[in-house]
């Protein structure tokens, strides 16, 4: 699996870049789409108390260590692409031994989530009539004040 964390952009925009470029990094990569994930942290790039994101960009690549010879390729494709969402980005690759790796694959669900997969539900309408309009705070003071009175009178009793 390569992971593409990308941080400095918001979920959304992450979402954009996968959805738009996971075809061609995997072909980059010479491997299936399915090996290509991106995470989306829900952080800030700072710099001297400055919120960062949209304007730099850091783009960390975690790959088994068969895609190192990859690298400057998909980092020259990630720096040309980045740049719409961005105005400065850097990539960093980690590698790691596939041996180190474990995973399970549940075979009774597809294994990513997609548009063809997804159920949407539709939400009913809303019947106008059924919603309170009323003020439902309407003589709370003064119920609090006998609530209040009630007890004082139970506790001198």
């Amino acid at each position: 699996m390569i992971t593409i964390s990308i941080y400095g952009f918001d979920q959304y925009a992450v979402g954009h870049y996968s959805k738009e470029n996971t075809k061609n990094l995997a072909q980059l990569f010479e491997t299936s789409e399915d090996n290509i994930l991106f995470y989306a942290p829900n952080a800030y790039l700072l710099h001297y108390g400055m919120d960062q994101t949209s304007w730099n960009a850091i783009v960390k690549i975690n790959a088994p260590s068969k895609y190192q010879a990859l690298e400057a390729k998909v980092a020259d494709y990630i720096l040309k692409t980045i740049v719409i969402y961005c105005i400065n980005a850097s990539v960093e690759f980690y590698y790691y031994d596939e041996r180190n790796r474990y995973e399970f694959i549940n075979k009774e669900y597809p294994r990513f989530l997609s548009e063809a997969n997804v159920v949407n539900v539709e939400h009913e309408e809303i019947n106008e009539e059924e919603i309170y309009h009323g003020n439902i705070f309407e003589n709370l003071d003064e119920k609090i004040e006998e609530e209040i009175n009630r007890r004082n009178k139970n506790k001198n009793n």
